[in-house]
């Protein structure tokens, strides 16, 4: 019997690039900080997963030939702009530097817990492979 890396994954997989675009997204806030007009945006999470547990993945274009761009269609949506939580300041920048630096701690930490299970999972399937009582 075939174990698919979609089964053994599970969603986690889907997790993982969800919570690097979140950090993509913070850290271009956190280096847009003192750019004047710009929105500091965020990642609706539970959508972008909702929309990976839906099939996105089966959403890629298929490269027929060596010559052939690679295209990936990201999931549409997910990314929102933040509502203020400050005042403007009168150059119509929106990016509040302490809560940004907030929430890329908190996505840090976990990412690192998707990694860790993850980790535990491929570990667990190695160890299967390999026969436990070696």
């Amino acid at each position: 019997m075939a174990l698919s890396m979609d089964k053994l994954m599970g969603i986690q997989q889907h997790t993982l690039g969800i919570r690097t675009q979140r950090a993509e997204l913070i850290a271009n806030n956190i280096a847009n900080a003192d750019t004047p007009g710009y929105k500091a945006k965020g990642l609706d999470f539970q959508q972008a997963l909702q929309q990976a547990q839906r099939g996105m993945e089966n959403h890629k274009m298929a490269r027929t030939h060596e010559k052939h761009f690679s295209v990936e269609i990201k999931p549409q949506g997910t990314e929102k702009f933040r509502v203020p939580s400050q005042p403007d300041t009168g150059d119509g920048n929106t990016v509040d530097v302490q809560l940004e630096q907030n929430l890329y701690a908190q996505n840090a930490l976990e990412y690192e817990m998707t990694m860790n299970f993850l980790d535990g999972r491929i570990s667990g399937v190695k160890k299967a492979l390999g026969g436990q009582g070696r």
